[in-house]
């Protein structure tokens, strides 16, 4: 079951590690590998909204997901997306910008750092819109409960998010002017601090209403199958299973899509925090993605969900530590490997967490047992 779920997932690992080696060394294969985890790390709440949805899907719109969906992931958002990037911020066509990034790496490497600031920007200002929005929400399950608690009820404030990231961005910018300006440095490249960040946070709003409209549609469309289907049960004509999964299933695919699209964004952003070599990006996110649509199937044929529950915590606690590196190395410069362990150590941990919960839940429940079997044994003497 695994290795049939996984199996093209291992191959592309093993397959993109050794081109890794060949490229760049052993360096890069630890970047490569780091890369990965984040990307499953941070999508892997992905993979549940995926499969919660994808299970109600027909055979055929579920394989049109795994099939064209994940060209639609993985060389679109995964492998495009990280070069359309640089060749925005570099000023040069995306054609321009892999042909420097395979043949001319040290020409590519310095019109990628001139445009790291704005990409930097950008790039924070997204993430940590992510990170704002999780932690100003009221969850029923609290991993840092102390820090958790106030800070949903702060959330209920509204456009708070939005007011903290101006903020920050607004410290940042001033922060790098008046570095530029003691330092005799580019003063210019403070508006392309301001500038940028606005676009991150007018992406993140512009994504986050796509999926809220597909969203919005997707409940309108099963609504109205489910009430044709009632209408046709009584007049004695049932609708076919083609029927049913017709404009509802297109919908779920439209949304699955952005939503996909809209959970990468993080991934791809987060990568520019650990390398700006668009090869080793292209190669770790894509690894990274295909555990993702393997580890959807999973969960789909499974019928059960992920229990370890502190794990999205972790997600985006490592989010807002990406944000807060990307603004950071606007400028200081920070090791990719520290980079890549934060990440890496947050999930982690919350990964433990959330087994050690499961064991005091699973412990709790057999001392529960245990009492009630010696109250019927006591009460049947």
């Amino acid at each position: 079951m695994v290795l049939k779920t996984f199996g093209w997932s291992f191959a592309v690992t093993a397959l993109g590690l050794v081109a890794a080696v060949l490229f760049g060394g052993w360096t890069a294969f630890g970047i490569v590998a780091i890369l990965s985890i984040l990307e499953i790390s941070l999508s892997f709440d992905n993979a549940v909204v995926n499969a919660g949805i994808l299970k109600k899907m027909n055979a055929f719109w579920q394989k049109i997901f795994l099939t064209i969906g994940i060209l639609i992931a993985v060389f679109g958002m995964r492998l495009v997306f990280p070069v359309v990037i640089v060749a925005v911020t570099a000023s040069m066509g995306p054609i321009e910008a892999v042909d420097l990034a395979l043949t001319d790496k040290d020409r590519y490497e310095q019109l990628v750092t001139d445009a790291h600031p704005a990409i930097a920007a950008f790039g924070g200002m997204f993430l940590l819109m992510i990170f704002l929005d999780f932690i100003f929400e009221d969850r029923d399950i609290k991993w840092l409960g102390w820090l958790e608690r106030p800070l949903s009820k702060l959330g209920k404030i509204d456009m708070l998010s939005v007011c903290v990231a101006l903020i920050v961005l607004l410290i940042t910018a001033m922060t790098f002017a008046t570095h530029a300006h003691l330092h005799a440095g580019p003063a210019d490249k403070a508006e392309t601090v301001l500038l940028s960040g606005i676009a991150g946070l007018i992406t993140y709003m512009v994504v986050g209403g796509l999926s809220g409209y597909f969203e919005d549609k997707l409940e309108e469309e099963e609504e109205r199958e489910h009430e044709a289907e009632e209408e046709a049960v009584r007049s004695g004509k049932p609708r076919s299973a083609v029927a049913l999964a017709g404009k509802a299933a297109f919908f779920m695919f439209l949304y699955l899509e952005v939503l996909d699209a809209s959970f990468s964004f993080d991934g791809v952003i987060g990568a520019f925090a650990i390398t700006n070599d668009i090869v080793l990006m292209a190669l770790g996110l894509g690894i990274g993605a295909m555990y993702v649509r393997s580890l959807t199937v999973y969960l789909v044929r499974q019928g059960t969900l992920d229990d370890y529950v502190y794990l999205e915590h972790g997600a985006h606690y490592a989010i807002g530590a990406l944000a807060a590196i990307l603004l950071i190395t606007i400028q200081y410069e920070i090791s990719e490997i520290i980079t890549g362990m934060i990440g890496v150590v947050l999930i982690g941990a919350s990964f433990w967490s959330s087994v050690r919960r499961n064991r005091a839940i699973a412990a709790a429940e057999g001392k529960a047992e245990a009492s009630d079997e010696k109250t019927e044994v006591s009460s049947g003497v």
